[in-house]
């Protein structure tokens, strides 16, 4: 089954951000062709690292038509795992990488979308996730995401972080705090857990543990599909990147939702500023048409070990990989909703295809 895998965040050859997918792939042995299985080194479209800070890329921004159109017709499938890109800092090192710094290459591109709208022609699977419709992918780009799939982003992403004290948690974003702070008096008066949220303005808004939030972590909620057709777990903890989108209810329709428990001082906020409490982050379109699943969070990016897709039977013994506590919660997640999930779109689709 041959997958195209678009990915313009990818700071070191492992791949961190479709090393999800390419699990997946290595471990129910879907192959790029009669010989040889994926290599998530190489087998993707987008940003390569290269050793003393160079960089090669081969994204579809070099495709003509003719080729985006051959591409559609090779490919089986397409999967965007990560449109945000790279940027100056944190590429070449050369200033603070928790600052915003210009893009290297990164969002969506207009060849993306095209490529994307091919695919949905042909009835083929599609997916895609965070971030590909935020920050830096234009307004025009994703405006024809939205209305070729149905998909509206509201502007405004989410992200749960452990520690919101500065002294404790350095990987705290430094604009993020900037932001605030320039917004709110200069006070940053956040100590413990708590959830960011970071509109397409750059306006931002806190809510704390215990001060906004009865329960700090936000939680993803499957319904009865969800949890019977793709077998994802009825209700997990959530601790990564979420943008708050919703879906145009004549084309798709959703298996999952994410809420956050916010107490009335906290739903003050989120009122004022027209955020729910509760929104899907799984959408999915299943017809004679097209397939298509949109995921609201970055869903591919887990820290797995790759090397245990080796492994025949390991989902079995998951118990070994992951606890409870939250520095875990990506871990128990990839097992509980992503492995699960992707394995049965990618084993329904490919019987279609064999169809």
């Amino acid at each position: 089954m041959v997958v195209a895998i678009i990915d313009k965040t990818v700071l070191t050859k492992n791949g961190q951000e479709h090393l999800s997918l390419n699990w997946i792939l290595n471990y129910q042995k879907f192959a790029k062709n009669n010989f040889e299985l994926y290599d998530r080194a190489k087998d993707y479209y987008g940003f390569f690292p290269l050793p003393d800070y160079h960089y090669r890329l081969k994204g579809l921004e070099r495709f003509t038509d003719v080729q985006l159109q051959q591409l559609s017709q090779d490919a089986d499938m397409a999967y965007i795992t990560d449109a945000y890109g790279i940027y100056y800092n944190e590429w070449f090192h050369v200033k603070d990488d928790k600052e915003r710094s210009q893009v290297v290459y990164g969002g969506m591109s207009a060849q993306d979308i095209e490529y994307l709208k091919m695919m949905k022609a042909k009835h083929k699977l599609v997916i895609a996730e965070f971030n590909c419709l935020g920050s830096p992918t234009q307004s025009a780009v994703r405006s024809d995401f939205e209305n070729t799939f149905g998909i509206r982003w509201t502007g405004w992403i989410g992200r749960y972080f452990d520690s919101l004290d500065t002294t404790v948690n350095l990987e705290l974003p430094k604009w993020l705090i900037r932001n605030y702070k320039l917004q709110h008096n200069n006070q940053w008066p956040f100590n413990k857990s708590g959830i960011a949220y970071v509109r397409n303005d750059d306006h931002v808004e806190i809510l704390q543990y215990g001060n906004h939030l009865n329960r700090d972590i936000p939680f993803i909620y499957s319904n009865d599909e969800g949890q019977n057709y793709y077998g994802i777990s009825s209700v997990i903890k959530y601790s990564y990147w979420f943008e708050i989108s919703n879906f145009d209810r004549e084309y798709n329709h959703s298996i999952a939702d994410l809420e956050i428990d916010a107490n009335e001082e906290g739903r003050k906020i989120l009122n004022a500023y027209h955020i729910p409490e509760r929104f899907p982050v799984i959408m999915v379109h299943i017809n004679k048409d097209y397939r298509f699943f949109y995921f609201a969070a970055d869903f591919c990016d887990n820290p797995i070990s790759y090397n245990t897709s080796y492994f025949k039977g390991v989902q079995n013994f998951t118990w070994l990989f992951y606890n409870s506590n939250d520095a875990q919660e990506r871990v128990s997640f990839f097992w509980k909703i992503y492995r699960p999930m992707v394995t049965k779109i990618l084993n329904d689709y490919y019987e279609t295809l064999n169809k």
